[in-house]
């Protein structure tokens, strides 16, 4: 109820009622002579400005505005859906595709709008965008739009389903078909939603075109198809914004199939296969007219399980085609290894290599080929003894570093496969070299020290020898060490060259008496050893002993005078007669000395008497000897040495030095 007071004017007043609105205008809501209106019923079209203008015959007032606000709603929401596509049970999007989902239900206040997705709340607001939408996002969506002031809601809800492609891209082949009489085309997009429509389109062999989902198949007579001829299926998608083509050139493989054979590791079974690759439909390839095993496109793997029985067996191989007229064959047999020896027996000298050689005829199947020794045992390649080379079917072997009769015997080359084997022998002879000369031992002899021996020999009778050997062993006759009876032969020597005649043994044990022989080599065949000798011992020389003795002697008395002399020179106080008898040799007038009491004169008499004497028991001065003695002392005024023989008692210091010469001559 809307009610307008005037307070002063004259009757009649009309009254003048009006409503305002900012999107829409103004309306006229009644006009006549009531100041009162009621709005029964208000509803949102009332909503707006109301003023009221009053009028006499002599002026018009208006009211200020009031405004009248009507509470209502929400109403059932609408959705708009972009994208816009419509199916059968809703609305429909690609996937991948950008969907934006817009709800409006007008409402005073505005409404709140929550999107629910499979009635799980996803989004609050108006408008939900989903950038990129997926297979799984299908479902329904609704829209709940809420009145928070009158605590009212109204919802709505669609079915959106999302398209999508098949997984990977369509492929078009063409099969065998009817017993290889006919060609089936075959087109395929298995998965998406919904289904590829899939079409062969029209040719000129055949006109009727049939859709079908997700495969689609066309059968044409083979005999009827061009080689090389090209067909094309139409693949169609409501995700697809144009429809796909897939293509497919039916032809036959050039060429006729191949067979082969192989053993596997162990030669435990036999693999045959046949191939022929190439062309479309794929030729159908089948072993001994189905007879063993099943019948497969391009390659057919066939295995047998190893036996002799298969040896020389033919196993054909068939290829079909829906485009050939006349089936193709291939062939393969089954061979034992064959093994071929140009020489049966072969011979050759000691410590020489003996190459022996084997062939291996070519096969379709690989074989294994091994060597047997003299001794019927396998042949290693890693072994020292023997050589190995394979190569262009030659299996070449060869026994190193011959020995005589170690090698002689039967070698044996084997072959081995999974149907068969094959064996050649080759018999070898080992021969020795003719026997070397004798020889004789000429000189055997000790060195002093019995230490080391001497040995020479001499060779007796002809014949080739490359060598000589010594050896030895201790004489029964040996009383020292340990027990060396039947002690074996030591070799201490070799591969002395054959024109040597001596040689020197050390290392021995002076305890010990040796027995020494010496053998004769030629190459490998040893001659008959020499006979047994025991060195004997170095001639006695007394010489060499005897001067030794004499030297040493004569140095160890010069060495004793030396002291002697020294040592009366420095204390000749206290021997005054020894001292004159060496030094003073002279007479008293001739060393000029003045003797000035008696004691002194006897001291020189003294020492002229002992020269003389000496000077007469001088062995110098005997025939074949030419021993010499001369004792000197320093001169006090020249520093010089001045023999004894030119000074006096008076002229020497206490204490003065005494330098001794002594000259020897030994005559044997």
């Amino acid at each position: 109820m809307l009610t307008c007071v005037v307070t002063n004017g004259t009757s009649p007043i009309q009254y003048i009622w009006k409503r305002h609105t900012i999107q829409e205008g103004t309306f006229l809501v009644t006009e006549g002579s009531k100041s009162v209106i009621v709005l029964t019923a208000a509803n949102r079209s009332n909503t707006g400005y109301y003023t009221c203008t009053v009028k006499n015959a002599v002026n018009e007032e208006t009211s200020g505005r009031l405004y009248l606000d009507v509470i209502y709603g929400p109403d059932e929401p609408v959705i708009s859906i972009k994208p816009y596509a419509i199916s059968e049970n809703g609305f429909t999007a690609n996937e991948q595709e950008e969907v934006i989902l817009n709800c409006t239900a007008p409402s005073n206040p505005p409404s709140h709008y929550v999107w629910l997705y499979n009635n799980t709340e996803v989004y609050t607001g108006q408008m939900y965008v989903i950038s990129k939408i997926s297979r799984g996002q299908t479902g329904t969506y609704t829209c709940m739009a809420k009145n928070t002031h009158l605590g009212k809601h109204s919802t709505f809800t669609i079915s959106l389903t999302v398209f999508y492609l098949p997984d990977g891209s369509p492929s078009c082949t063409a099969l065998a078909y009817n017993q290889y009489k006919e060609v089936a085309l075959w087109c395929s997009w298995v998965g998406g939603f919904p289904f590829a429509q899939l079409q062969w389109l029209k040719t000129s062999i055949e006109d009727n075109v049939i859709m079908s989902y997700s495969n689609a198949t066309k059968i044409i007579r083979g005999g009827d198809i061009q080689n090389g001829s090209i067909f094309t299926c139409s693949i169609s998608h409501p995700a697809l914004k144009q429809n796909m083509q897939c293509s497919t050139i039916v032809s036959v493989p050039r060429g006729d199939p191949k067979c082969s054979a192989e053993a596997t590791k162990g030669d435990g079974f036999v693999v045959l296969t046949c191939e022929l690759l190439g062309g479309l439909p794929r030729i159908m390839l089948d072993w001994n007219n189905n007879t063993i095993g099943e019948a497969k496109e391009s390659s057919n793997i066939y295995v047998l399980k190893s036996n002799t029985s298969y040896s020389g067996k033919l196993f054909t191989c068939t290829a079909r085609h829906p485009m050939n007229k006349e089936t193709k064959e291939c062939s393969v047999r089954l061979e034992a290894p064959v093994l071929i020896t140009f020489e049966s027996e072969t011979s050759v000298r000691e410590a020489n290599n003996i190459p022996l050689m084997c062939y291996l005829k070519s096969s379709n199947l690989t074989s294994e080929v091994i060597w047997y020794n003299n001794m019927n045992m396998a042949i290693s390649s890693d072994s020292p003894k023997y050589s190995m080379i394979k190569e262009n079917g030659w299996y070449n072997l060869t026994i190193n570093d011959a020995i005589y009769k170690e090698d002689s015997g039967q070698y044996r080359c084997s072959a081995f496969n999974a149907v068969g084997n094959s064996s050649v022998s080759i018999n070898v002879m080992v021969k020795q070299y003719p026997t070397p000369p004798n020889v004789t031992i000429s000189r055997l002899i000790y060195s002093r020290q019995r230490t080391e021996v001497d040995l020479e020999w001499m060779t007796k009778g002809s014949g080739d020898l490359t060598s000589f050997m010594v050896q030895r062993k201790a004489s029964i006759r040996s009383s020292n060490g340990p027990k060396r009876a039947g002690q074996s032969w030591d070799t201490v020597a070799k591969d002395i060259k054959p024109d040597i005649r001596g040689y020197k043994l050390g290392g021995l044990e002076s305890s010990v008496v040796y027995a020494f022989r010496i053998l004769a080599l030629n190459h490998r065949t040893t001659g008959f050893p020499s006979e047994v000798k025991t060195p004997a011992d170095p001639p006695f020389n007394a010489y060499p002993a005897v001067i030794g003795a004499a030297v040493t002697g004569m140095i160890v008395a010069a060495i004793a005078c030396i002291l002697v002399l020294q040592y009366i020179a420095k204390n000749r106080v206290n021997h005054p007669s020894e001292y004159r008898a060496l030094f003073n040799t002279k007479n008293r007038g001739e060393a000029g000395e003045n003797i000035r009491n008696p004691e002194d004169a006897e001291t020189a008499a003294d020492v002229e008497a002992g020269s003389n004497q000496a000077a007469d028991s001088d062995p110098a001065s005997e025939p074949g000897s030419s021993k010499t003695a001369e004792a000197a002392v320093p001169s006090s005024s020249t520093n010089q040495d001045v023999p004894l023989s030119q000074l006096s008692i008076a002229d020497l210091p206490a204490d003065a030095p005494v330098n001794v010469t002594i000259t020897l001559t030994a005559t044997p």
